[in-house]
C-alpha cells in the first residue's frame, strides 16, 4: 500500500512521527457517531442531487457507466456567495508561528466539539493514478456540503475495485493517509476570510469558513505534492503532454498559474498535426530518479467562460460552480457560463474530454516551459543553463486571475512573482530550486520561457504561442542571441523582435531582471533559516549588471 494507514499497538506512542497533536485531533473526528460514510460516487451523486443548494439541470452527464454514476445522472450546479476564488491569505502551516499554533489547537478542538451533533459525511479516494505513486485521502464535510463532497470524489479517484487493487500493489511510503476536515459554515472574528491550516509532514489539514471547491481541491493537492516531494518526486502545478511525430516523441511540461494558458497549451490538438497524449493540465509529479511523470487526478477543474451554450466541451461537465442557469426554448434548465453571474465560473470536467488521456508517461520529459506574462519578454526564450533555468522558474513573473480572491485594492494586472507557479508549497522554497535544477540537468532536457501575455504593447495571440511550440517540436525553431547574454536566446518571430538598441527596451529588461534579483534578496532576508543559494543571486546580479 502507498501509505501507513494502520498502526501496530506497540507503535502507538508519542514518539511516532505520524501521530502529532494536530493529526490525532483531526483523524479522531472521523470516527465520531455523527460521521456518515459515503462509500461510492453514486451515493455521493444522490446526496448532492437532493441537497437544498443544488440546481439539477436538464443536461445529461456522459460516460456515467465509466464514472460509476446512475445512467440518468444530470449536471449539477451549486453557487457560492461573495467569494468565488481561492484565498491564499487564509493559509497557515503548523510551525510558522508557535503562538498562533497554540491558539489554533484550541480553536480547532472547539470546532470539532461544537459540530459533534451535526451530521457529517466522510469519504475516501486516491490521489495519484499509478502504482508508483498513490496516496489514500479522506475528507469530511458537514451536511449541506454534499456538492463539495461529490465534486471532490469526481476530481480525485473514488475508491472502487480497480483502484483498491492498484493501491494494494502500489509502492509503499512511510507516510500517513491524507485527512482533511472541513466546515465552510465556520466563522471567527480573527479569521474573517477563513482558515486553511496544514501540517504537511503529517498529511493533515483543517479548512474552515470557505465554501469554494478549489480550496478543498488544492488543499488535498498541497498535501499530495508535499508527500511526493519528500519521496524523490518534483511537485508540479502545470500541464504535461506528449507530441508523437514521425521523428519520435517529445514530452513537454507547462508551468503556470490558473488562467495563464497552461490548460489551453496542454489540451491544444495543434490542428491534428501530431498524435497528442495528455497527462494532466494542473497537477502531476515527475520522478527525479527516472524522469517519468504521474497524474494526480483523473478529472479537470476547468474555467467555464470559454464554453458557451452548445459548446461540445459542455458534454463533459459533471458539476459546475459560480455560473448562471436559464431556460432554453424547450423549457430545459441549461447553463449560463460566460462569467455573467460572477467571475471564475468552474466545472469539474471528466477525463473523457481528452481523447488521448494517459495517467503516466514512462519516458523522461524533454522540456520545461515557464509560462509568464511579462511584456519585456518575446514569445519564446530558450535557457541552456540548468541553474539559470531553475532561477527563472523561481522568479516566474505573471499576473493574478479571477481564480484567486485577491486583497481589496490589489490589481490583477499587477506583475507578481510566483515561484514555479505553485502557491501551494508547504516546504522550503530552496528545495524546489534544487529539484528543478536537478531535473533541468538531465540529459536532453530543454528549458524555455513562454510569454502568453503582451510583448511590449502587442498582444501575443494563441496562434503565435502554439506556433512557437510547434517549431520546437519539429526542430525548425531559429533562435537568436538575447543581447548576447550567455545561455539565453529568443525565437525569431516576425513582429515580436526585441530591439536591444532601443534604450527604453533595454531599461525595461533591466528593471524586470532587477525585480527578480530584489525578490530573491528580499526572500533570503525574510527566510534566513532556509535561504536560496548564493549561486542564484550571483547569476541574477551578473544578468542585471550585463544589461
Amino acid at each position: 500500500m502507498a501509505t501507513v494507514e494502520r498502526y501496530e499497538r506497540e507503535s502507538i506512542k508519542k514518539t511516532n512521527p505520524l501521530l502529532t497533536k494536530f493529526r490525532t485531533t483531526i483523524e479522531t473526528a472521523f470516527y465520531g457517531n455523527n460521521m456518515v460514510e459515503v462509500n461510492d460516487i453514486a451515493e455521493a451523486y444522490r446526496l448532492a442531487s437532493e441537497a437544498g443548494s443544488t440546481i439539477i439541470t436538464d443536461l445529461p452527464v456522459k460516460h456515467t457507466e465509466e464514472l460509476g454514476l446512475p445512467s440518468d445522472a444530470k449536471i449539477l450546479v451549486e453557487n457560492g456567495g461573495k467569494t468565488f476564488g481561492r484565498t491564499a491569505r487564509a493559509r497557515r502551516t503548523v510551525g510558522e508561528d508557535k503562538e498562533e499554533d497554540a491558539k489554533l489547537e484550541g480553536i480547532i478542538r472547539d470546532v470539532i466539539y461544537e459540530s459533534s451533533d451535526r451530521k457529517y459525511y466522510k469519504t475516501t479516494g486516491y490521489v495519484g493514478l499509478d502504482p508508483d505513486f498513490m496516496i489514500k485521502a479522506h475528507i469530511a464535510f458537514p451536511e449541506g456540503q454534499e456538492n463539495n463532497l461529490y465534486s471532490w470524489l469526481l476530481n480525485f479517484q473514488a475508491s472502487n475495485e480497480k483502484y483498491d487493487e492498484m493501491y494494494a500493489e502500489s509502492t509503499e511510503f512511510s507516510e500517513g493517509d491524507i485527512y482533511i476536515y472541513g466546515d465552510p459554515d465556520w466563522r471567527h472574528p480573527d479569521y474573517p476570510v477563513g482558515l486553511a491550516y496544514f501540517e504537511p509532514d503529517s498529511n493533515v489539514a483543517c479548512i474552515l469558513g470557505m465554501q469554494y471547491f478549489g480550496e478543498f481541491k488544492k488543499g488535498t493537492l498541497t498535501l499530495a505534492w508535499g508527500t511526493g516531494h519528500r519521496n524523490q518526486f518534483v511537485a508540479c502545478h502545470g500541464g504535461q503532454k506528449e507530441f508523437i511525430t514521425d521523428d519520435g516523441s517529445y514530452i513537454a511540461s507547462f508551468f503556470g498559474l490558473s488562467g495563464s494558458g497552461k490548460s489551453t497549451l496542454t489540451h491544444s490538438k495543434h490542428d491534428n498535426k501530431y498524435n497528442v497524449k495528455v497527462l494532466h493540465d494542473d497537477a502531476f509529479l515527475i520522478n527525479l530518479n527516472d524522469g517519468s511523470s504521474i497524474a494526480l487526478e483523473p478529472a479537470y477543474f476547468d474555467k467555464t467562460q470559454d464554453y458557451p451554450a452548445d459548446h461540445p466541451e459542455q458534454d463533459y461537465f459533471v458539476t459546475v460552480q459560480n455560473v448562471g442557469v436559464t431556460l432554453d426554448t424547450d423549457g430545459k434548465k441549461v447553463l449560463v457560463t460566460e462569467d455573467i453571474r460572477n467571475g471564475n465560473g468552474r466545472t469539474v470536467k471528466s477525463r473523457y474530454s481528452t481523447p488521448n488521456r494517459v495517467d503516466k508517461f514512462t519516458e523522461p520529459i524533454n522540456a520545461v516551459y515557464w509560462i509568464m506574462k511579462d511584456e519585456s519578454l518575446p514569445p519564446l526564450v530558450k535557457i541552456t543553463n540548468p541553474v539559470l533555468g531553475s532561477i527563472f522558474g523561481l522568479t516566474l513573473a505573471t499576473k493574478r486571475t479571477s481564480a484567486e480572491n485577491v486583497k481589496k485594492g490589489e490589481s490583477t494586472d499587477k506583475l507578481v512573482i510566483e515561484p514555479y507557479a505553485n502557491p501551494f508549497r508547504v516546504y522550503p522554497l530552496v528545495e524546489d530550486f534544487n529539484d528543478f535544477k536537478e531535473l533541468l540537468s538531465r540529459e536532453n532536457m530543454e528549458c524555455y520561457i513562454i510569454n502568453t501575455g503582451y510583448f511590449l504593447d502587442k498582444k501575443i495571440p494563441k496562434e503565435v504561442t502554439l506556433g512557437a511550440i510547434e517549431s520546437v517540436v519539429e526542430q525548425t525553431a531559429e533562435f537568436k542571441p538575447f543581447d548576447n547574454v550567455e545561455n539565453l536566446s529568443y525565437l525569431d518571430v516576425k513582429g515580436y523582435e526585441p530591439d536591444f538598441d532601443d534604450s527604453s527596451y533595454k531599461k525595461l529588461i533591466k528593471e524586470r531582471m532587477q525585480m527578480r534579483l530584489e525578490y530573491v534578496e528580499k526572500f533570503n532576508e525574510d527566510h534566513q533559516d532556509h535561504p536560496l543559494p548564493e549561486e542564484a543571486i550571483a547569476l541574477l546580479k551578473d544578468l542585471v549588471n550585463y544589461l
